[in-house]
């Protein structure tokens, strides 16, 4: 066929699926990016603090609905995720700004770059979406829009080492959806609550084409998702220990601003030791993320005599620390238990420019931003074993390794703790402490152990195995805080599975949307 042929084709193509999926105006077209870029703002309500989850599935209502109309599924999910991110991830302005002395011009635009490239991840896949779904409108509600989400999802999870942040399934933290946590993990409730919205739209659609049988089958199928939720969560798939462990945490709530500067930092180890001491009582007592101000080898004089003095009280003391190893000349963002405590971890999931610069030869020393003094840390090798007190192994975290949903997963396999330390000070009065919070919420509901988390100033708390805080701090108090845990054993069905299903799922979606578009679309399409 000649090249003119080729045109003439494609031209004939065009024109059919434009009769048959009527040209937007440029108003209704704008309309349409609007919609969808309030519908990506407004879905942040549906995570802490606010926790208003109806709003995260008519979020994804809209941008359902908006890839049903004849434009580009990338430009409409890009403007869906750059509202969706630039409100839910707007705290990384505060951490530029305050902490990264860098100037309010700039912290937007340096917060605004990284805002757009989420938004580009989260809607690379879009760009296949046509050439795989098709235009039908059944085949985008049912099967494209859940498909293309959830794999939008999943690679924003590991992508340039990931930022599994601000996913829908954690607004259902209390929501009937919170059973499928332990099955599948957070994703799999996004795919229960994206799938119920599919198929009601869907189920609306049909019940105005008289089509009522098929209607009712598929609100019967959303009421089935919702009720099947509610029963997993009666499910103990843990077994709880015989004995009690009573824990404390010291939340010596430091100013960041003054957290690593030589002259405060008796003052710091003054405070850590007055607090510990009301807390001698419990078995285990918790101090955050670098808690001592100096590298590991510095601070042996001081850990040692509080490790003497755990000792007496028949106490563990597990502290976060910076420590450098001398054979590799690397220093590690690290975990250790001293005391009845024994064990070291080195952080494995580093935060970008926080913790490490990517592209170091070129952006160092160009903004201060780029020269934070914990922007040194070398990651821990992976496969590291827990931290034991006494017969009790604990599933380490820090900070930001507990919103990896499969790393903490893999990490509790033979543990009867998870314990996360974290100093979310660098986010000031934000939303991201909050929204961090929850994310420790759910892998104790994931893994269905009790989660003790640690924070320089809050919020700390003790976590049950159904996600819920027993014991809990307030935010920017100077506070120790007791509780109670009990060791669980056994596995959950996510523990052993991981991702797995729900990558099944996505794909299995997608081939299906492949499979029938040739059915639903134009004959002259193909």
């Amino acid at each position: 066929m000649t090249q003119d042929s080729h045109s003439i084709v494609e031209a004939h193509q065009a024109s059919s699926i434009n009769s048959y999926y009527p040209k937007l105006s440029r108003l209704q077209s704008l309309l349409t990016l609007i919609a969808t870029a309030i519908a990506g703002a407004i879905a942040t309500l549906s995570m802490a603090p606010w926790d208003y989850w109806p709003i995260g599935l008519i979020s994804f209502g809209v941008l359902t609905l908006a890839l049903t109309r004849p434009m580009s599924p990338f430009l409409l999910t890009l403007v869906f995720a750059c509202g969706f991110f630039g409100t839910g991830a707007s705290w990384v302005y505060v951490s530029i700004h305050q902490f990264g002395m860098t100037s309010k011009p700039l912290a937007i635009l340096l917060t605004s770059v990284f805002v757009f490239g989420l938004a580009v991840v989260f809607a690379l896949p879009y760009l296949l979406f046509r050439r795989l779904v098709g235009f039908s409108p059944t085949t985008i509600i049912v099967f494209g829009a859940p498909g293309f989400w959830l794999f939008g999802e999943w690679l924003r999870s590991w992508f340039l080492t990931g930022f599994p942040w601000l996913y829908l399934g954690y607004g259902h933290l209390s929501s009937p959806l919170a059973g499928y946590a332990p099955v599948g993990g957070v994703l799999l409730i996004t795919t229960a609550s994206i799938l119920s919205v599919g198929f009601f739209i869907q189920s609306v659609r049909l019940v105005g084409k008289k089509q009522k049988l098929s209607a009712g089958l598929l609100a019967a199928t959303v009421a089935g998702i919702w009720l099947t939720g509610s029963v997993l969560s009666t499910i103990t798939w843990t077994q709880k220990q015989d004995t009690e462990i009573n824990v404390g945490i010291v939340q010596a709530n430091i100013p960041q601003e003054v957290k690593w500067l030589q002259g405060f930092r008796q003052t710091t180890l003054d405070r850590f030791t007055s607090m510990t001491n009301e807390l001698w009582h419990n078995d285990l007592i918790i101090w955050p993320e670098a808690a001592i101000p100096m590298l590991y080898q510095s601070a042996r004089p001081y850990l040692d005599e509080m490790s003497d003095a755990a000792k007496e009280h028949n106490s563990a003391i597990v502290t976060g620390v910076l420590y450098e190893n001398f054979e590799s000349r690397k220093i590690h963002n690290s975990i250790i238990g001293i005391g009845n405590a024994e064990g070291i971890y080195h952080k494995t999931r580093l935060v970008p420019f926080g913790e490490y610069v990517p592209l170091e030869q070129w952006l160092r020393g160009t903004l201060a931003f780029f020269d934070l003094p914990t922007s040194i840390i070398a990651a821990g090798e992976p496969g590291q074993s827990g931290l034991k007190v006494g017969d009790l192994i604990v599933s380490p975290s820090v900070c930001y390794e507990v919103v990896y949903p499969t790393l903490v997963a893999g990490l509790a396999q033979n543990s009867h703790l998870l314990l996360t330390i974290s100093n979310d000070a660098w986010f000031g009065d934000s939303i991201g402490p909050l929204q961090h919070m929850q994310m420790a919420q759910m892998r104790a509901l994931e893994t269905q152990r009790y989660l003790v988390r640690a924070t320089n100033n809050g919020i700390s708390a003790v976590v049950d195995p159904t996600g819920k805080m027993t014991e809990q701090t307030a935010q920017f108090t100077q506070e120790t805080l007791s509780g109670t845990i009990v060791p669980m054993t056994g596995a959950t069905p996510f523990m052993t599975w991981k991702n797995t299903p729900v990558i099944a799922l996505f794909l299995g979606l997608i081939f299906c949307a492949f499979l029938t578009r040739r059915a639903t679309a134009p004959k002259s399409y193909y």
